[in-house]
């Protein structure tokens, strides 16, 4: 590290967890990012500004302005830009280190996996059902660590699926191929700062992966009900008939 850079995260290196170690670690990782909306957002300027070296974005949608209220990567005058161009532009400002892999299309099967294998974790914030879906199959092939998370209305959930453990669930194990599709918040609503508590937390347990510290919250499903604001953690087991990790 550079002087500059030795300044930029010295309140991390400060930080027994992390010291200089894990900052390296951290400048040196890889971050493929699913998804530039209300969890990708904080996602990706978290990361950034902490130093990960090298985030791949992915999102095929353009910014609306119904975006704003909950997406803080993006700003009015970006309307009508890509998301991951638009958000590229918010985190080269914030860390002008980064290196920013912008993609624009949705990924075929193939494109996935080559972009996976490349990559030390893998944050899905989108929120649609088949992506996650072919997302999590993706990870398990690649014994990639994914982390999840959603939110809706005034709910959020977040969960780690190591992939590196055999004896860690995935995605799949949590929710079935009939699971409801309709959980967009363009149809139910969602609460602006709901999606920056439940991106911050997915931005925190990428970091433990990366820099090795503590416990991550894999094998657990917390939920958080913004009404009460009230955490839940729920144990998730390995289902052991998973068509997609059940027999690793």
């Amino acid at each position: 590290m550079n002087d500059q850079q030795l300044l930029r995260y010295s309140r991390q290196i400060m930080l027994d967890d992390v010291d200089i170690e894990g900052q390296e670690k951290l400048l040196a990782a890889r971050v493929l990012i699913i998804g530039l909306g209300g969890l990708g957002s904080p996602v990706a300027m978290y990361l950034a500004a902490a130093g990960v070296g090298h985030l791949i974005l992915a999102d095929f949608d353009t910014v609306d302005l119904s975006n704003l209220q909950r997406q803080i990567a993006h700003t009015t005058d970006r309307i009508g830009q890509s998301k991951v161009e638009s958000a590229a532009k918010t985190l080269l400002a914030l860390n002008p280190d980064a290196k920013i892999t912008t993609v624009t299309e949705i990924l075929s099967a193939d494109e996935l996996r080559a972009q996976i294998v490349q990559v030390n974790v893998v944050v899905d914030c989108c929120d649609n059902f088949a992506t996650r879906f072919a997302v999590n199959a993706a990870c398990v092939a690649a014994k990639v660590p994914l982390v999840s998370g959603a939110a809706i209305r005034l709910e959020g959930q977040v969960s780690v699926f190591d992939n590196r453990d055999d004896s860690s669930p995935c995605y799949r194990c949590l929710y079935d191929e009939d699971s409801e599709e309709n959980t967009s918040c363009a149809a139910n609503g969602v609460l602006s700062p709901l999606v920056g508590i439940i991106g911050s937390m997915q931005a925190l347990e990428t970091i433990k992966l990366v820099c090795g510290f503590g416990k991550s919250i894999a094998g657990k499903l917390l939920v958080f009900d913004a009404r009460y604001s009230q955490w839940r953690e729920l144990i998730l087991p390995k289902d052991k008939n998973c068509p997609v990790c059940g027999k690793c």
